[in-house]
């Protein structure tokens, strides 16, 4: 009610007849039917505003200011216009005939000729209601907008933007410059005047568009003007948006959620202006993330290549020595293993037309040199798309240049090419997004340098001919800086700006029935999807980073987000052809079993797997049915290849042939039907068991709603079925839990126990032995999970020590556990030897069958007990104490274990966080003491120290690398 009554309070004031306390004593009135529309809106009242003005301004100069007790500035207009000015008005002010003349003990006053454009404050009733005005300001060109103020009371937006002109003319007894010099400065303010003022007008229809009514509408000459009350009454009383094409409810919805992030900082990941793109040539999917605007610590512009891996929340930094400068507004296009970064900005005034490539594999950047570089314009924020081996970019910006052209780069023999295009072709634009399916590109949005674009376009890169694509449904509102991905066949819309008041949703197009969808999407009300990216990996939607400059508010970045597509996929797709797939014969394309993982990658790059029909497995598996679509069964079976100009679609089905693929009737035809998910499974089994042995219903509030994999494992939370009347039921109930899961085996976790081999206590439900294969990062750790247990926590440290150099070292690891930074150390590090040792019975069962698997037994030896007996010594270059809460106990081992002339010692612990530092001290200290008394002069230092996981409340998992190196002398 605080803001109703200050808002009633504040338009009181403005309808009266008093002068209100600007020097001006009155609002501007070439403004007020847009700050009408403003303080029509609910969640909205103007408390301050200037149309733009040209003054010229009468200041004290800085000596005689600095001791008068004013309000900063001080002075009065000479001048003072909220229109285009005169220049022989202002000529004659400053020339008079005859100088007015100026008691001498006064000195002259500073005469600052001055542009200003348009600003309003406005108070929003809350943050959500200032982040939509902000971004609708913005869109219109207003882009210093931001929120000024937020507290508990009040929100305060101020609109603005940077159109500003200030110039010394010299001072009231001598103007500096000529009278030619100023009426050139009157043209210059002039046309800032009329860029400011079309701003504003833009400004005011957006605002009438998203529901700020008001009573004004725009008159035949483009000026805002009053528009008579022919219904008697006001707008809508909630403020709702208008119901127009632009508008709606969502036809479904999605739940959105936010994923943990381990290994780097999740800060890393705020960013907006960079680019993510999906790998899916590594051992596992993975998002590598490029560039950007933000980061970790202080918020700049950046050059860091982040690889994600989805599965785990697993964030590594590429580690290069040498690529791209920092940048933002740049594209990345996969092609094969290589990723292909395309122009962008290091900084206002150096925009580029470089392209960079990443061996992904070889972690190696490179700079291309293109010898018909200037073929292609510098910009950024323009959009890529890749179809084969060719990497096509429309449009994008340079300084005040907006491209409507296409250029296609070659990727075999690195050239340029613009293209000649025909068909309906788009207008300029940039930050739209574009992306490609099948032969065709598709590209939607962006801005035109007026106002944000809702078109969508199709490009056949056959005949190079752009198409404006006509669509049922609601289209998705005008929005530029938003997202675009293709999955299955459909094409999602995201994000963007202007922000919707109401919504954020998904829009999905099916590009068979070329119909919209929209989709709301869940508790993505607080997170702000501008300049973010989005990436597909399986049927899974990443959104990451995105965000927006709210001034005093800070800067706002959006968390990484999760979107599950599958249910509303196969629920579109099984409603909208379940009638049809009989209707005509389907084909699949069959391959031998040892070629089907090819075949499948080929299919699906090009968009020639039928995804409304299942794959299956012929004669006990040795074949494999891949369902293809009508245009690549007709371009198989008959070999018409004059469609595919793009040599690489050519080659692909020449490689499926290779593979002695043949085209044979699908006799199955099963089409994917949606299925529950497995928690919904669960509870309508266990509701009817528990009603079969009439027992209560309220057991049902105790099933688990999360759960964890061990291979082939579902491990059950340990708070999970407690209550003794499961105990009643286990035998039934425990195979309905695993069949609802889909799991071969169950199990239920334990709390590790308090030994000093740290077992676990897992305890099994079904099957008959606890042996597991867990794959990490390229890795295979195999053990029994009911004697042994697994660190979750610890991936980051066992991705940083794979990172680690250790060609040609010796390393001791004197925990070594099942391996887990034996094996990273090996495989990922190259380490020439590892001495593991290891007291665990258990553990070393594993370790040994861990070796045998990932084949670098012959690099290990397998010390079995108290490392305080069996560890080496002077032969390490490394030593690994992987033991929490401590490992002091083996201090002194560690130190016998490096050679004479030292090296790194990785020392874990678990530290209160406000004793890190003491603690850091109090190891090297210790260590340095421990060497001293072995007789090694050895300079100790803590070179790095990783912050792994909070293990408690205020009680971290740390890990100090420590490097000991012989003193000279």
């Amino acid at each position: 009610m605080e803001f109703e009554k200050r808002k009633a309070a504040t338009l009181s004031i403005f309808g009266s007849s008093e002068s209100d306390k600007s020097p001006k004593g009155s609002i501007d009135a070439p403004i007020i039917p847009l700050l009408d529309a403003i303080n029509a809106h609910p969640s909205y009242y103007t408390t301050s505003s200037c149309s733009g003005r040209i003054s010229i301004l009468s200041q004290p100069k800085p000596s005689a200011a600095t001791t008068a007790k004013k309000k900063a500035g001080g002075g009065s207009w000479l001048f003072i216009t909220h229109e285009p000015a005169d220049p022989a008005t202002v000529i004659s002010l400053l020339f008079p005939p005859e100088p007015m003349p100026i008691p001498p003990p006064s000195p002259p006053p500073e005469l600052v000729l001055r542009f200003e454009p348009l600003i309003i404050a406005v108070e929003c009733k809350d943050v959500v209601s200032a982040q939509v005005l902000v971004s609708l300001a913005i869109s219109c060109g207003f882009r210093e907008s931001g929120i000024t103020s937020a507290s508990k009371k009040r929100v305060i937006v101020g609109i603005r933007c940077s159109i500003r002109m200030e110039v010394p003319l010299g001072d009231s007894d001598n103007v500096l410059v000529s009278r030619d010099y100023v009426k050139f400065l009157i043209g210059v303010a002039n046309q800032k005047m009329e860029a400011n003022w079309k701003r504003t007008q833009g400004f005011f229809a957006a605002l009438k568009e998203n529901g700020f009514l008001g009573g004004y509408v725009e008159a035949e000459n483009g000026e805002l003007g009053l528009e008579e009350d022919k219904q008697g009454g006001a707008s809508d009383d909630m403020g709702r948006i208008s119901s127009d094409s632009r508008t709606g409810v969502p036809d479904h919805n999605l739940k959105v959620t936010q994923f943990p992030i381990v290994g780097e900082s999740m800060e890393k990941l705020f960013l907006w202006g960079h680019t993510s793109c999906t790998l899916a040539n590594l051992v596992h999917s993975s998002v590598l993330v490029f560039g950007g605007f933000g980061g970790k610590g202080r918020h700049a512009r950046r050059n860091d290549s982040l690889l994600l891996d989805p599965s785990s929340g697993a964030l590594t930094t590429v580690d290069v020595e040498f690529g791209p400068s920092p940048r933002l507004g740049h594209t990345a296009s996969v092609v094969g293993d290589l990723v292909f970064i395309v122009g962008g900005r290091t900084d206002p005034l150096n925009i580029l037309n470089e392209v960079w490539v990443l061996d992904v594999p070889g972690k190696q950047w490179r700079l291309i040199e293109c010898s018909d570089s200037s073929s292609f314009p510098p910009r950024h924020r323009h959009a890529a798309a890749v179809v084969g081996s060719n990497i096509y970019v429309f449009g994008g910006l340079n300084n005040d240049l907006i491209f409507s052209s296409l250029h296609v780069f070659n990727t075999t023999n690195l050239q340029w090419k613009e293209l000649v295009v025909n068909g309906d072709q788009p207008c300029p634009r940039h930050s739209h997004s574009m992306v490609a399916h099948a032969s065709n590109l598709l590209m939607f949005g962006g801005h035109n340098g007026d106002q944000a674009l809702g078109d969508l376009y199709s490009l056949d890169i056959n005949t190079y001919t752009w198409r404006k694509e006509k669509t049922s449904g609601r289209s998705p509102s005008a929005r530029f800086s938003h997202s675009m991905f293709v999955c299955k066949r459909f094409i999602g819309i995201i994000g963007g700006c202007p922000v919707n008041q109401h919504f954020q949703d998904l829009a999905l197009l099916d590009l068979k029935t070329h119909a919209w969808t929209h989709v709301r999407l869940d508790c993505i009300g607080k997170e702000l999807l501008v300049r973010s990216t989005s990436s597909i990996v399986e049927d899974q939607l990443f959104m990451i980073g995105g965000g927006a400059a709210c001034y005093a508010f800070g800067t706002k970045f959006s968390e990484p987000l999760k979107i599950d597509l599958l249910p509303l996929l196969e629920k579109k797709l099984e409603s909208g052809n379940s009638d049809d797939v009989d209707c005509q014969r389907q084909w699949v394309l069959q391959l031998e079993k040892k070629y089907a993982k090819q075949g499948k990658d080929i299919l699906k790059r090009f968009g020639w797997l039928d995804i409304r029909r299942k794959v299956y497995s012929l004669d006990d598996g040795l074949h494999i049915c891949f369902p293809i679509t009508e245009e690549f069964s007709a371009m198989f079976s008959d070999g018409d290849r004059s469609q595919l100009n793009e040599v690489s679609c050519s080659a692909a089905i020449s490689l499926l042939k290779e593979f002695d693929g043949s085209k044979v009737e699908d006799k199955v035809i099963e089409v994917r039907k949606v299925a529950k998910s497995p928690l919904q499974v669960m509870k309508e089994a266990v509701a009817g068991l528990i009603e079969e042995k009439s027992l209560s219903q309220e057991l049902l509030d105790e099933l688990p709603v999360r759960w964890e994999r061990l291979g082939d494992i579902v491990v059950l939370p340990v708070t999970s079925f407690k209550d003794p009347a499961w105990d009643s039921i286990r035998h039934e109930l425990w195979p309905i839990i695993a069949t609802s899961l889909s799991a071969r085996r169950l199990a239920r976790q334990g709390r590790v126990a308090s030994t000093g081999t740290r077992d676990s206590t897992l305890e099994l439900l079904v099957g008959d032995n606890g042996w597991v294969d867990h794959r990490e990062n390229g890795i295979t750790y195999s053990f029994d999970a009911t004697k042994c247990m697994f660190s979750w926590g610890n991936l980051s440290e066992k991705l940083r020590m794979g990172g680690m150099n250790c060609e040609n070292e010796v390393v001791v690891d004197l925990f070594a556990g099942i391996g887990y930074f034996v094996l990273p150390f090996l495989l990922r590090a190259k380490a020439k030897q590892v001495y593991a040792c290891e007291w665990n019975p258990n553990a070393i069962e594993a370790l040994k069958r861990n070796l045998e698997l990932n084949s670098v037994s012959n690099r290990c030896v397998v010390l079995e007990g108290d490392n305080r007996l069996t560890a080496p010594t002077e032969i390490a270059d490394r030593v690994c104490l992987g033991l929490i809460p401590t490992s002091e106990g083996s201090w002194l081992t560690a130190i016998k274990a490096l050679k004479r002339e030292g090296g790194v010692m990785h020392v874990h612990g678990n530290v209160k966080d406000s004793e890190e530092a003491a603690w850091t001290q109090h190891l090297v200290t210790s260590l340095d003491n421990i060497a001293r008394s072995e007789g090694r002069v050895w300079e100790v230092v803590a070179e790095h120290v990783e912050r792994v996981k909070w293990y408690a409340p205020h009680i971290r998992h740390v890990v100090v690398d420590v490097r000991c190196r012989p003193i000279p002398g």
